[in-house]
């Protein structure tokens, strides 16, 4: 695609994920940053990425973020941890010079890894995410750049996901998962001290999460990380700002039918929405 075809007006923030969790990235940003304009696309017809391989995750969030871009956003937000892992940096390093050098895509695995070195005591961190995501070794890697000493031991949680996609993520059958994973993780390493919900989703199991990590264990969950950061980032870098259109607004995409999204939407906003289908 040419950068020709893309406006040069100031747009909304993109935010995208390939499912519904990164709603809850979204929900912070919109809560610490609410004069911004927004607009969340969902690839909800062709999630989970989680078991995808690299190059779908990438072809598939190269398509999303080229949609927000023609949609008018000079800045997207990787909202969901596979994306981020797995094509956030071809994107940025190949793909933003040929469509747009003065575009950006940021993703949010780094601003959770740059809180965990003021967080950890003990310097042995949890990591709970997706297969998709714990394989990639993102988190690990990641943290280790900046903070070598630290030991990152990872647990992945299948079912998590879809118990929260299914509404089930306050049943009384979701305990049994939740619980099963927490105690392998720190089977795994009993001197951890601070976890990482490495999954968009999570927030919604955090009241279950919290009832079985024993007290003393730091739980992060990303939202709160993502938004600070991301307020930070404007305001060092105002040339990107000035490219953010503000009128406290927010739009939703999917690519599925908008019947099949926005009931499942709700469960994260906890809030009615409207929302539009798109194809990519």
């Amino acid at each position: 695609m040419s950068k020709t075809l893309l406006s040069e007006k100031p747009g909304p923030i993109g935010i995208f994920d390939s499912g519904y969790g990164g709603l809850t990235i979204l929900k912070h940003i919109r809560s610490l940053m609410p004069d911004y304009d927004y607009i969340y696309l969902g690839d909800n017809a062709r999630t989970p990425y989680g078991t995808r391989s690299f190059q779908v995750v990438y072809e598939y969030t190269l398509q999303c973020v080229t949609k927000l871009f023609e949609m008018g956003s000079h800045l997207v937000i990787l909202a969901c941890n596979t994306a981020s892992a797995k094509a956030l940096r071809t994107i940025q390093q190949i793909d933003l010079p040929r469509l747009d050098a003065t575009r950006r895509v940021l993703g949010i695995i780094r601003p959770t890894v740059e809180s965990i070195g003021e967080l950890t005591q003990s310097r042995h961190v949890g990591l709970l995410a997706t297969p998709g995501t714990v394989k990639s070794l993102s988190y690990p890697l990641e943290i280790n750049k900046l903070y070598p000493d630290i030991k990152v031991t990872g647990e992945s949680c299948p079912i998590w996901v879809p118990l929260v996609e299914a509404g089930e993520s306050q049943s009384d059958g979701a305990d049994y998962f939740v619980r099963r994973h927490i105690d392998n993780l720190l089977a795994k390493d009993a001197e951890i001290d601070t976890i990482i919900l490495g999954c968009t989703h999570y927030p919604l199991l955090l009241d279950k999460i919290r009832r079985y990590v024993p007290d003393g264990i730091r739980i992060v969950s990303q939202g709160e990380y993502v938004s600070t950061s991301l307020k930070n980032y404007l305001e060092r870098h105002p040339e990107m700002d000035s490219r953010c259109t503000k009128g406290s607004t927010c739009r939703y995409y999917t690519t599925e039918s908008v019947e099949t999204f926005l009931p499942n939407a709700s469960i994260f906003l906890n809030s009615a929405i409207d929302a539009d289908s798109v194809t990519l």
